[in-house]
């Protein structure tokens, strides 16, 4: 019996290493999120099979480049600037959670900047390279680890304008 508990466990450990297994939100943290930016989720969150794999680690929300994109918790500016010649901005929140924004227009703020939730951060882009809808990359990350940020995000009345397919 103890046998099976130990492979048990070895399996739960070898999924989460590989990334079929992610981090659950703490209590504390889950549906605190505010949105970003008004619009429909376009594109859902769909990890990698493992670590470097192919996925999308994060939602796509459509709105017009330009958009005002605010800070969905309080948190520290770790990184605002190019990544491959597109831009992109990431926020350190309490709880081991991180938020990056990418793809976006311009940054509205700099590294080691504290900012407060829904403060404008940066501008909206165009969103992933080659996309036809204009959307907003968000990302996030709980203690290193992609976590699909609708977990955080406060959640929306039903009937609201969040779906899950194309425009």
């Amino acid at each position: 019996m103890r046998s099976h508990r130990i492979a048990g466990w070895a399996l739960v450990g070898a999924l989460f290493l590989s990334g079929l297994l992610t981090p659950m939100p703490s209590a504390a943290a889950a549906g605190e999120w505010m949105w970003p930016v008004v619009g429909p989720v376009v594109r859902g969150y769909d990890p990698p099979a493992f670590t470097y794999g192919a996925g999308h680690r994060g939602i796509d929300i459509a709105v017009p480049v330009g958009t005002v994109v605010r800070a969905v918790a309080d948190g520290t500016v770790t990184f605002a600037g190019p990544v491959g010649g597109n831009l992109f901005v990431t926020l350190l929140h309490p709880q081991g959670l991180s938020s990056t924004y990418s793809w976006v227009a311009a940054s509205l703020v700099h590294v080691g900047d504290q900012v407060t939730a829904g403060q404008p951060i940066a501008l909206s882009g165009s969103g992933h390279p080659g996309d036809t809808v204009d959307s907003l990359h968000l990302g996030a990350r709980l203690d290193g680890a992609y976590v699909d940020p609708m977990l955080f995000l406060v959640p929306l009345d039903v009937g609201s304008f969040i779906r899950l397919a194309p425009i």
